[in-house]
């Protein structure tokens, strides 16, 4: 079962559709890299499936690379949604959103604390711990988190975060490996997304 807080965020910010994820087309490998990554208007995959979640105690956390090697890959609309927070949110990295994650936290239950700082990555064997924080919801400074509500803040972690690697997320002493999921279904995308914008730019 899907963690509640997916549920709640996308709601929060669009109705989106359920988005099957088709084969490769028949010769065509996935990539392995951020410079294959598709134009973008060609990607299917929704918000959740390009994220990652973990459940810590009450919290239910879901992070969002916005690098544009993984925004190009969702849908039209979700990318617009996402490229939008980097823009009003992080002008400054504007141009492909590197370093940038939007974190969202959701509980089942009423007044939940939880602190931000503790959203961190291990990459490439170091931990790395974000550089700035710029609120969503404007209730976000109250670091708490209301019966089903979510709470949602986009991180800057610079360029410590290897998204083409091992990536593990990390809260407090909680931690979740769903990147290894994650991951081979971006690059599988970026694979047929281009392929898509090949055959309709002909």
């Amino acid at each position: 079962m899907k963690p509640r807080c997916c549920t709640a965020l996308l709601t929060w910010v669009t109705a989106l559709g359920a988005c099957a994820i088709a084969p490769l087309p028949e010769g065509v490998a996935p990539d392995d890299g951020l410079a294959l990554a598709p134009p973008p208007g060609y990607g299917t995959l929704r918000q959740e499936d390009v994220s990652m979640h973990l459940t810590s105690g009450d919290l239910q956390l879901m992070v969002t690379p916005l690098h544009e090697s993984v925004t190009h890959v969702t849908a039209p609309d979700t990318e617009g949604r996402l490229t939008g927070l980097v823009n009003a949110r992080a002008p400054e990295a504007a141009n492909d959103g590197a370093g940038l994650f939007l974190v969202s936290f959701f509980s089942d239950q009423p007044d939940v604390p939880f602190v931000p700082e503790e959203v961190q990555f291990i990459s490439r064997g170091l931990r790395v711990r974000p550089l700035a924080i710029t609120p969503v919801t404007p209730t976000w400074g109250e670091r708490r988190v209301e019966q089903r509500r979510t709470e949602m803040a986009v991180y800057s972690y610079g360029e410590g975060v290897d998204l083409e690697s091992t990536l593990v997320l990390a809260y407090g002493f909680d931690q979740s490996n769903q990147w290894s999921v994650v991951l081979p279904r971006i690059q599988a995308e970026r694979t047929r997304a281009r392929a898509r914008a090949g055959v309709e730019r002909r």
